[in-house]
């Protein structure tokens, strides 16, 4: 972390107040939880938990998971003893606390072809794992050699191309991957989030991915955002973290910075 992140950093928790519940916007695998070939193990960080649930249970802040996965896959990962608000496949599908699910239209041409993908790469998906969501066809290649890593990209390009281009789809890459999708991105989820919102309440997006530089772009103006990854890449984020240690600091400053608001001004608080 730079001096210049420090700083900004120190700004944003200062912002806090009794009547401004805060807002944190995060990302899971590669932000919240190192990456793992098997996504069903990829559990968070150590610490990161605890200081979630530290933040559940103050009940002032309202977390938002914003990930490509399935949103159902979040809450066993997380574990945390609450459900969190989670928006799955980039922005395409909202699952709230209470359960309740929404998903976006697809055309049916959209969907028809996204099936005939899905079908031809059950049968032969060029050495990478095969994804479906119900928005998107995904290949994962993480683990493979360079060589073939740059082979199942090619490959996976040719086939994903032509659709991309005749029903408007969008061609995201990601760390070792390749998706082809309709729908929301998370930029968009983020300024649906946003909408909802006081505009005065402090506002944090933290990701680590390419997939996540469209929610970093949604929230300038309105708040801080984060790149949470090892090594620094271009980024429209406002800071830059290194997991796990910078990240659980951040967390822990935002439990601190909420107890410090109490503290503050308890009457207001009391309101």
């Amino acid at each position: 972390m730079t001096s210049r992140d420090s700083k900004a950093i120190d700004c944003f928790f200062r912002s806090f107040a009794p009547s401004r519940r805060p807002l944190l916007l995060i990302d899971y695998d590669g932000t919240l939880a190192p990456f793992h070939i098997d996504r069903f193990r990829a559990v968070p960080w150590p610490g990161i938990r605890p200081a979630l649930q530290l933040i559940q249970n103050r009940n002032s802040t309202r977390i938002v998971v914003v990930t490509g996965r399935p949103a159902a896959e979040i809450a066993p990962l997380l574990g945390l003893a609450e459900p969190v608000e989670v928006w799955g496949l980039h922005g395409f599908e909202r699952l709230h606390p209470d359960g309740r699910r929404e998903l976006q239209d697809l055309p049916r041409p959209v969907r028809r072809k996204l099936d005939q993908l899905a079908a031809a790469l059950r049968r032969d998906s060029f050495g990478a794992l095969l994804e479906e969501k119900p928005n998107s066809v995904v290949l994962h290649w993480r683990g493979a050699a360079p060589g073939e890593a740059k082979q199942i990209e090619q490959r996976a390009r040719a086939l994903f191309q032509p659709a991309a281009q005749a029903l408007a789809l969008e061609l995201l890459p990601f760390e070792a991957g390749l998706e082809l999708r309709a729908g929301r991105d998370k930029g968009a989820a983020v300024k649906i989030i946003l909408s909802e919102y006081a505009e005065c309440a402090p506002v944090a997006c933290l990701g680590d991915d390419i997939t996540d530089e469209a929610a970093f772009r949604a929230l300038q103006g309105r708040g801080l955002s984060v790149l949470v990854r090892p090594e620094l890449r271009e980024t429209a984020a406002d800071l830059w973290l290194r997991p796990p240690d910078e990240l659980l600091d951040f967390l822990s400053r935002w439990s601190a910075a909420e107890s410090e608001a109490v503290r503050s001004n308890p009457a207001a608080a009391g309101h």
